[in-house]
Order: structure tokens, then C-alpha cells, then sequence
């Protein structure tokens, strides 16, 4: 029983020994830093770029326009080129390259509407008095836009805003066949029928 105890004794003294010589082993007035953790990796920047921040639910439906979007779309427009064609449908046979419209230009303001001067593209020359404008979809990151219409386009971003706009005349109501992409308000895009064409803002004498 003794012996037993003695071990133990033996053993508490052993370890409050090392215990003690570790911390004489330190420098006097030694602090303890914190480890700061490694800032991520540039790959893991990127796989953070390619995760929605924005998740909510597109909005599907009809609405006015608001403040913002007629301040941006208000105006006269060039288009500039062909940006590319829906998966669901592709009339590139028609138009491979886009160059029948490329540097036309479409007015577009609140009281009035033309297409006429897409003078390559007969099929959809308009000229509206008092046209009603309308948002028909609304999303929030590129997914769930391609989700919705099967388009997937190089200049929209991942979390980019996006914005479908539709036409039709005053009375009877009547859509006309052509409408309009708004990214962020910063870039405007030209649906006609699977065809996507970006457009460029030009005052009204016609300059950039």
C-alpha cells in the first residue's frame, strides 16, 4: 500500500517538475502573440466570385417601370453588335453575324417609341405614340436569369441585376415583337425574337 502510494507521490512531484521547468524555459516578460490565419489564396478568391451573393427569388410578372430604369433607357440607342442567341431558338441562318442592324439606332422615350431605324430589319420597324413600357421579369445574379430564359451572355456578371423591359402599343395594348435587357443600369441590350444585340447611348445629334 505504501509503495503504491509512494509511485504516486513520485509521479505528481515528476510532472509538477516539467511543468515548471517549461515555464522557466521561457524569457522573462516573453508574450503570447496570436496567430493570425494565412489571408485565402488567390483560387480561393475566385471560387468565392463565382458563388451568388444575391439569392432572392426572381420576380416574374408585369409592373411600371421604375424611376431608375426610365432614367437609364430614356434616350436615343446605336446598336453595336451582336452579343449572341438563346439556347431554346437560333435564327443565326437569318442573321449570322448581326451586320443587317449593326449601327442602326432606336429612340426610346416615355411618350414615344421608334424602331424605324432598323433599316435592315423591316420585320420589326415600329413607331409608337405614348408607348407602354412594362417589366416582365427581374433577377437578381446570371443563373437564375439563364434559369428563366436559356441566355447565357459573356458581358452579364454573375451577381449582375437584370431587367427584362417589353413594348406595346397604347391602344389596343398589343406587344410588338422586340424588348430590352437592362444590366445594372449600365448596359442595355436589344431582344429581338433568340438575337441579342448590345447598344450604345448617343445624344441627339447622333455622337457617342
Amino acid at each position: 500500500m505504501l509503495t503504491r502510494l509512494g509511485m504516486i507521490l513520485k509521479i505528481s512531484i515528476l510532472a509538477v517538475c516539467l511543468a515548471g521547468c517549461s515555464q522557466a524555459a521561457e524569457p522573462a516578460g516573453a508574450q503570447h502573440v496570436p496567430v493570425t490565419p494565412a489571408p485565402p489564396s488567390e483560387h480561393a478568391k475566385q471560387e468565392e466570385n463565382l458563388i451568388p451573393l444575391n439569392t432572392s427569388e426572381p420576380f416574374i410578372g408585369r409592373m411600371e417601370l421604375d424611376q431608375a430604369t426610365e432614367e437609364f433607357i430614356y434616350g436615343t440607342w446605336k446598336v453595336d453588335k451582336l452579343l449572341g442567341f438563346a439556347n431554346s431558338y437560333n435564327d443565326a441562318s437569318e442573321y449570322p453575324t448581326g451586320q443587317d442592324i449593326i449601327g442602326d439606332e432606336i429612340v426610346i422615350h416615355q411618350d414615344y417609341f421608334s424602331s424605324k431605324g432598323l433599316e435592315g430589319y423591316e420585320a420589326y420597324q415600329y413607331e409608337l405614340t405614348n408607348p407602354r413600357y412594362s417589366i416582365t421579369q427581374r433577377d437578381y445574379n446570371r443563373d437564375s436569369f439563364y434559369r428563366v430564359n436559356k441566355l447565357d451572355l459573356p458581358i452579364i456578371e454573375i451577381n449582375d441585376e437584370m431587367t427584362v423591359i417589353d413594348i406595346a402599343e397604347a391602344s389596343p395594348g398589343l406587344g410588338i415583337p422586340l424588348g430590352f435587357l437592362d444590366v445594372n443600369h449600365s448596359k442595355l441590350i436589344l431582344w429581338i425574337e433568340a438575337a441579342t444585340f448590345e447598344l450604345i447611348r448617343v445624344d441627339e445629334s447622333g455622337n457617342k
